[in-house]
């Protein structure tokens, strides 16, 4: 009889009060005003539940400048990015120390409430993210593996905030955010690496 051998996980968490290396965190990126402006535009939008490899996610997406497809593992151009979006890249952009246009991806998330993303690390074509949200705040948690244990540290991110994964951050370290309890949107900016395949 065979037997299959699995690699054993991590079994203790070390909680850690200090923030990944490559994280930035800052409050009130944009006014009350200019996050009423975009939660009032995001629902008009031809958002869609977030397909993977067959399964439907509860929250609702859409892509712009670029857009990952996970059937063929690779990026294809996706529609012009918005031009109501482009004051907050700019936002975004100087926030990351960046030239606007170097944010070539948007994603424009809805999360109901009860809606969670899993743990994961985003694609690597993609170099630097910022992402900012919209209307409810959610814990925003990192882990990566130490031994045998989890490395954890987790923020709020608040209404109105950005955050940036760059460096370690964006690299060793996986995120997730648990269920939210109330309506959030999230505009996520990405880079793209210097070389990367278009389908």
């Amino acid at each position: 009889m065979s037997t299959r051998r699995t690699a054993a996980r991590p079994r203790r968490t070390v909680r850690s009060a200090t923030p990944p290396d490559g994280l930035r965190y800052r409050t009130d990126l944009i006014d009350g005003g200019e996050e009423r402006e975009l939660a009032a535009r995001i629902p008009a939008l031809p958002l869609k539940e977030f397909e993977f490899q067959g399964y439907l996610a509860k929250r609702r997406v859409v892509y712009y400048g670029w857009q990952y497809s996970y059937g063929t593992r690779s990026i294809g151009r996706a529609e012009p990015i918005p031009d109501f979006l482009l004051p907050l890249r700019e936002r975004a952009a100087a926030f990351a120390e960046l030239p606007a246009d170097a944010l070539e991806q948007v994603l424009v998330a809805e999360y109901s409430p009860g809606t969670p993303i899993g743990w994961h690390r985003d694609k690597p074509m993609f170099g630097d993210v910022v992402g900012v949200s919209l209307l409810s705040a959610c814990t925003f948690r990192f882990r990566r593996r130490s031994g045998d244990s989890w490395e954890r540290y987790s923020f709020s991110a608040e209404p109105r905030s950005a955050y940036l994964l760059r460096g370690p951050a964006r690299e060793e370290w996986e995120h997730s955010i648990p269920e939210v309890a109330t309506l959030r949107y999230s505009v996520t900016f990405r880079t793209l690496r210097p070389r990367h395949e278009e389908r």
